[in-house]
């Protein structure tokens, strides 16, 4: 018999009571769903893991620069130079803090209470409010992609926290401010401070700073450039709120605060900034890293490179507004044919170091993608003269006759001369000088004043063509031949080319090849070994400064071809060159700091072909002692301002009078057979009017030089030019 008391027995529930879950159901649920979640949570903690970058997020440009430092361009696919965070200043990580995520350097990586915000405010305000921490920020950019999913949300939760233990604050921060998007096609904060203030992310202010950090929320909106005032209103609002709460995390202090001016940025740019000289400057820098195996093309193209160049940005400028000013204001390409087939090239280097300092390639790579600097196209004339001079003096030459050839030995001037003394099974060569004008006998230094073709043919057999060629591979000239026409510059070289040759005799023999990177380094550390330069000893100085003072004459004698670049002002060597048909003209010259070719040749763009440059601006026969030594002038003169005027050094033998050529003595003659010369020398014939002596009508070297675009170079990661190779000359912009 049970003995338990009716009271004690369970009461049923009734009512609505007996529709409510128990304590125990309650408990068992929330339980139950702990254990769900948590399950949920270990799953997704253990099979989410940290994936591979992004491909493209990786993707960094090159960046050129000039040797001060200053931006000659960037180039790659994605406007992104990656750096450390040593080179983002304090101002920079606390701006970024402050408006993107003020509880950064305490959270693990998410923010609860923000997330609940974000959420709250999509659902029942409509407003997009993601609550994303600066490390989810980072995961976004870094490993996932932008797409508004819930399970891309869900990968980013669970890959922030682990970011957030594996790496350290500073690396997620750098890391974020390398991937984020700053508007005006910058990616990173390196890029963006090069796109709105024209420096290295190291030197933004404080003000700088919480600007980009404002950009970070809506990069389009906030770009102050905009024309809607609403817009402007509101960058300026963010800005403010960005700087207020660097105070609230009292990393500015409020007097600071208030000094801080808002720092106008730059109006845009377009991109790349290839426009101009840029290209030309770029691709010479390229050519060099993979001509010496500094960098592979591959190493190249992925990126991330901080190339600083040779380049001088004063005097790169400088060479581009005397080409502007002596070619375009004079031009008259609507009218004039010969007016629109002009290139015009030009190349600088310190004769010192062979850096070159400065170079020219055209009316703008984008339209012109051929260098008229580099490219090897066009006979340089004249200016080989020089070189048939230094190979007879370091050869210790004689006439036929057996006279020691000096800058004082007399040869006949008359045109047409046959040339003595040539290889057997040679055909008689008997060039003609400029308008078949014949001298009488002039001394090997009056012949250089005034380009005298009879009487250099004959000095380069009389030095041994085959020295004339050998002397011309030392100096740097390939493709020279031992042609009785040698001498005459029939070999086509570029106006780096040339350059690089008068400094070796500026520098008293000893050659350094031209040169143009100083340094490249890579946000990872990497530094390439650059290659030396060393100077190779090609002639004695006496000989190279024998060379120098007879060129000096060319300028400073009123009869000399060379007579315009007088207007510099100080000591100055050089030649002019024309070439046959007047398809090409040239100055090159230098002074004891610089050396310097400016070439201008004619191009018809449509026909793509070379073309005389005859009646240029309608002043009849183009000549190189007019427009390129105008230019080479102007430039020069612009180049070394401020440089303190040096001498050359007198020439071993004492001479080097005030004109700086040698007085003439009375030496054998070199004029025997066939010339006729007498043997009892008169005073020198009187120095003509100045002219520039064209080379005729010559036998051919081995192969004509090439029309087309030059082959054996590396495709640049560069845009598509928008013209053809070599397009018509026009204004430079």
């Amino acid at each position: 018999m049970s003995t338990t008391s009716p009271t004690d027995r369970p009461r049923r529930r009734s009512g609505l009571r007996r529709l409510l879950p128990t304590w125990r159901m309650v408990l068992g649920a929330a339980v139950l769903v702990v254990l769900l979640l948590g399950g949920a949570f270990a799953l997704a903690w253990y099979t989410i893991g940290i994936p591979q970058p992004n491909a493209n997020v990786q993707q960094q440009n090159n960046t050129w620069l000039y040797r001060d430092g200053s931006l000659i361009a960037t180039t790659g696919p994605v406007n992104r130079e990656n750096i450390t965070i040593g080179q983002i200043p304090a101002s920079m990580r606390h701006a970024t803090v402050a408006a993107e995520n003020r509880s950064f350097y305490r959270d693990p990586g998410i923010d609860p209470l923000g997330l609940a915000r974000g959420v709250f405010r999509t659902v029942f305000e409509g407003a997009e409010q993601g609550g994303s921490t600066i490390t989810q920020q980072y995961v976004k950019n870094y490993y996932l992609d932008q797409s508004r999913t819930v399970s891309r949300k869900v990968k980013e939760l669970f890959i922030a926290m682990k970011v957030d233990r594996r790496m350290s604050k500073d690396q997620i921060l750098a890391g974020y401010l390398n991937t984020s998007f700053f508007g005006r096609n910058a990616y990173g904060v390196q890029a963006a401070a090069r796109a709105y203030y024209h420096t290295d992310a190291k030197h933004l202010t404080v003000g700088q700073s919480a600007y980009l950090a404002a950009l970070l929320n809506q990069p389009s909106r906030f770009d102050v450039s905009t024309d809607s005032k609403a817009d402007r209103r509101a960058a300026l609002d963010r800005w403010n709120w960005v700087l207020d709460g660097m105070v609230d995390q009292h990393w500015l202090s409020p007097a600071a605060r208030a000094k801080v001016k808002f720092p106008q940025p730059y109006a845009p740019q377009p991109p790349n900034g290839l426009g101009g000289q840029a290209g030309y400057l770029v691709m010479a820098a390229r050519d060099d890293l993979l001509s010496h195996h500094t960098l592979t093309e591959a190493q190249l193209d992925a990126g991330g490179w901080r190339i600083t160049t040779t380049f001088d940005k004063d005097r790169t400028a400088a060479m581009a507004t005397a080409v502007q000013h002596r070619l375009s204001d004079q031009l008259d390409p609507k009218h004039r044919k010969a007016d629109r087939d002009v290139l015009v090239g030009g190349a600088s280097i310190d004769p010192k170091t062979g850096q070159v300092v400065a170079l020219h390639g055209g009316t703008s790579y984008l339209k012109q993608w051929r260098s008229s600097a580099t490219t090897e196209d066009y006979q340089v004339g004249s200016t080989f003269k020089p070189i048939v001079l230094a190979a007879a003096l370091a050869e210790h030459a004689r006439t036929q006759d057996g006279t020691a050839i000096t800058p004082n030995t007399y040869y006949s001037g008359r045109s047409r001369r046959d040339v003595q003394g040539l290889p057997a099974h040679t055909k008689p060569y008997a060039p003609p000088n400029e308008g078949d004008r014949s001298y009488g006998e002039i001394t090997v230094q009056e012949a250089m004043d005034k380009s005298v073709n009879a009487v250099y043919a004959q000095l380069a057999v009389d030095a041994g063509l085959g020295n004339v060629a050998d002397l011309a591979k030392q100096l740097g000239l390939q493709g020279v031949h031992a042609v009785p026409s040698v001498a005459l510059g029939v070999s086509a070289h570029s106006p780096l080319d040339m350059a690089s040759v008068y400094a070796t005799l500026d520098d008293h023999g000893v050659r350094i090849a031209p040169w143009t990177v100083l340094k490249v380094r890579r946000s990872t550390g990497e530094h390439p070994v650059l290659p030396k330069h060393p100077g190779t000893r090609v002639l004695t100085a006496k000989v190279a400064d024998q060379v120098t003072q007879v060129l000096r004459g060319v300028i400073d004698d009123p009869g000399g071809t060379g007579y315009a670049a007088q207007h510099l002002d100080r000591p100055a060597a050089g030649k002019t060159g024309t070439t046959d048909d007047f398809k090409s003209v040239w100055f090159t010259g230098y002074t004891p700091q610089l050396a310097t070719s400016i070439g201008m040749f004619g191009w018809d763009a449509k026909a793509g072909r070379q073309v005389s440059l005859d009646n240029l601006a309608g002043n009849g026969q183009a000549a190189g002692g007019t427009f390129p030594a105008q230019v080479w002038t102007d430039y020069m003169r612009a180049a070394l301002k401020g440089e303190p005027v040096l001498k050359f050094p007198k020439n071993s033998h004492g001479h080097g009078g005030s004109g700086g050529g040698w007085t003439p003595t009375a030496t054998a003659s070199a004029g025997s057979g066939g010339g006729g010369g007498p043997t009892s020398h008169p005073t020198p014939t009187s120095r003509p009017t100045p002219s520039t002596i064209p080379t005729p009508t010559l036998p051919p070297p081995t192969s004509a030089p090439p029309t087309g675009p030059p082959t054996g170079r590396p495709t640049p990661t560069l845009p598509p030019p928008t013209g053809g190779g070599s397009p018509t000359y026009s204004p430079m912009g």
